[in-house]
């Protein structure tokens, strides 16, 4: 039984790969770690993962095509060590965000178990793009948009 995808309607063309990319991240979602993404500025935004007890050289943040990914392996250091009870979490994990089209990584640091990583969203240019219309055959071409003179011409 397959699942209905808004992504199936005729108005949205070319969007199929929205939908392999909403599947994706949702097969990441287990909530580990935890997270925060917040508006820092009109254009700016932060992503805050709670990253304790993981080390610089445990995280690695890399940017795949649109996705920014996330991922972090602590070394087990637990050789020579008898826990009574270990109830902080060591284990790996890869936490991967969809970017839209145009947003930028400006940068990332780890301060107090926290994974800080700043990405700037540039302001959307209006475009506007008239499109001619053709005839085929031999009559006229006419350019659309609102009459004009000189907005035929013969083909």
């Amino acid at each position: 039984m397959s699942r209905p995808s808004v992504f199936g309607s005729p108005l949205f063309l070319g969007f199929d790969h929205l939908e392999q990319m909403l599947d994706r991240v949702q097969k990441n979602a287990d909530g580990y770690p935890p997270y925060n993404i917040e508006q820092t500025g009109e254009t700016r935004l932060r992503i805050t993962l709670a990253v304790a007890g993981f080390s610089m050289e445990d995280l690695q943040i890399t940017q795949e095509d649109n996705q920014l990914v996330i991922r972090g392996r602590q070394k087990d250091d637990a050789e020579g060590r008898i826990f009574l009870h270990r109830g902080i979490a060591a284990r790996q994990f890869q936490r991967a965000f969809v970017l839209a089209e145009g947003i930028e990584v400006e940068g990332a640091w780890l301060d107090n178990g926290l994974l800080h990583v700043d990405l700037r969203r540039p302001l959307p240019e209006a475009r506007v793009k008239t499109i001619q219309i053709a005839t085929r055959g031999g009559g006229a071409q006419r350019v659309a948009g609102p009459p004009a003179e000189g907005r035929t011409r013969e083909g």
